[in-house]
């Protein structure tokens, strides 16, 4: 049985067939009424324009031509007075040599002076090494010795200030345990009975006063040294009081504590902090070797950007070594030139590609996040001002792009305040720097490397 229905295929190819006809036509008059749209909307819109002054109007352009240099530096007298973190000990780095740290700080007491007679049982120092890099296998020794030059919490101290000792009984050498890497170690130490006599061996001054000498006059303070022989090994510890440590700790984690008894065998510890709330005075102390890197792989050139002496690569070193110094020379050009005396920077973006080499410099080794700073007319540095812009400084940047391998950059705000300055204070210059708690290198790729850094450029001429 065959079943019956109706069909339009006929409809269907007539009206095919009538699309087919038209379809050269089509295209003309689609042209036609755009033509008669577009003549009746912009004449309206135009009129006038000629009486306009040429300031209404402002003109957004590109610039990717305006080169960056980038410099190696090295300035071994940095101010290092007050800082967070004191380094003890020795790194080696084939690139860059060796860097030797150790740091210099007073002793605050913990407590007045309240006994009467007394005797000294025995002596400890408690330290809290946050972190550890380099050989644990061979043990290390602890120097401490007393310096003989009272230091000041508003004075100036340099890496490279020179040290004059004592003489013994306060010169002792510690036998550290072995230490584990990368992490936290908290350390006890025996300390011989004559350091902690000396300690309260004048209790008349065991008190702190800012008008007239006290203990810190007496007792001016200690250098500390950290060797381990033949292998290089670094520690370090916080040396921020506790209400403003970052890992906030509640109590003091570097110190001195003198146990002693008095007539009647009653038990007391008397103790002498490092990282007081009232903030001692301290410096770190550093010195580089840079002869002492691999021949093929030390670096060529440093300090010399005037003589146009450059590499294809910079440098960037922890301890306050060499760091990298990027000048724009272009912006200074445009800064001159009277047709750019009214602009506004829409993006100023530095991107600074990492040198890896597989074994000593691997994605792994590179530090997550790098700052800029800049250098004022009288030396004072300062953080870029983009830095500050938000919070969490996510509009900054300088964290690794992890997959590029590239550290980028906002300037936006930094580029329009050199560009506006009138003073000369702020030059067309920026340099890279870590954060202080920071323990890796990272060597950079520099101005004729294959990849070089880039800077990107818009702006908005009124």
């Amino acid at each position: 049985m065959t079943r019956y229905f109706y069909s339009n295929n006929s409809l269907f190819r007539l009206i095919s067939a009538f699309f087919k006809f038209f379809s050269p036509f089509r295209l003309i008059l689609f042209t036609a009424v755009a033509f008669f749209a577009g003549s009746c909307a912009d004449g309206p819109t135009k009129i006038g324009i000629g009486l306009l002054p040429a300031t209404d109007f402002v003109s957004v352009q590109a610039i990717d031509t305006l080169s960056v240099r980038s410099f190696t530096v090295f300035d071994g007298a940095i101010r290092t007075d007050r800082p967070s973190i004191g380094y003890l000990g020795k790194i080696f780095d084939p690139y860059f040599g060796s860097a030797t740290a150790d740091f210099v700080t007073q002793l605050r007491l913990g407590s007045p002076w309240e006994q009467g007679s007394y005797t000294i049982d025995s002596a400890k120092l408690f330290l809290k090494l946050m972190n550890v890099v380099g050989s644990t296998t061979n043990p290390a020794t602890l120097k401490l010795s007393q310096i003989s030059e009272q230091i000041y919490v508003d004075s100036a101290y340099y890496s490279t200030k020179s040290i004059s000792f004592l003489e013994p009984p306060v010169g002792v050498v510690l036998n550290m345990p072995l230490l584990q890497a990368d992490t936290i170690n908290d350390i006890e130490l025996k300390l011989p009975l004559e350091f902690g006599k000396y300690l309260v061996e004048d209790t008349a001054m065991l008190f702190h006063s800012d008008t007239k000498p006290d203990f810190r006059s007496v007792f001016k303070g200690l250098y500390f040294q950290l060797f381990s022989g033949t292998e290089p090994l670094l520690a370090s510890l916080y040396l921020e009081p506790p209400s403003t440590s970052n890992t906030a700790h509640e109590y003091s984690q570097n110190y001195f504590t003198v146990y002693m008894h008095d007539e009647s065998d009653v038990k007391f510890e008397y103790n002498f902090i490092i990282d007081a709330n009232n903030r001692n005075a301290s410096f770190n102390r550093f010195i580089h070797d840079f002869d002492a890197a691999d021949p093929d792989k030390k670096i060529k050139y440093m300090n010399d950007p005037v003589n146009g002496l450059s590499d294809t690569l910079s440098y960037l070193q922890y301890l306050n070594g060499v760091y990298t110094k990027i000048v724009i020379p272009g912006l200074e050009s445009l800064k001159n030139d009277p047709a750019y005396d009214k602009i506004g920077v829409n993006k100023a973006r530095l991107s600074i590609p990492v040198f890896l080499d597989g074994t000593v410099y691997k994605p792994s080794t590179v530090p997550a996040q790098l700052y800029l700073r800049y250098k004022s007319e009288d030396g004072t540095r300062y953080f870029v001002p983009d830095y500050g812009i938000d919070t969490y400084h996510a509009f900054f940047g300088g964290a690794i792009d992890s997959i590029n391998n590239i550290y980028s950059f906002n300037l936006s705000t930094f580029v329009q305040s050199y560009l506006d300055d009138v003073t000369n204070e702020i030059k067309p210059e920026v340099e890279l720097f870590q954060g202080s708690s920071v323990t890796s290198n990272v060597i950079l790729k520099a101005n004729k490397s294959k990849i070089p850094v880039r800077f990107d450029f818009t702006y908005t001429k009124f």
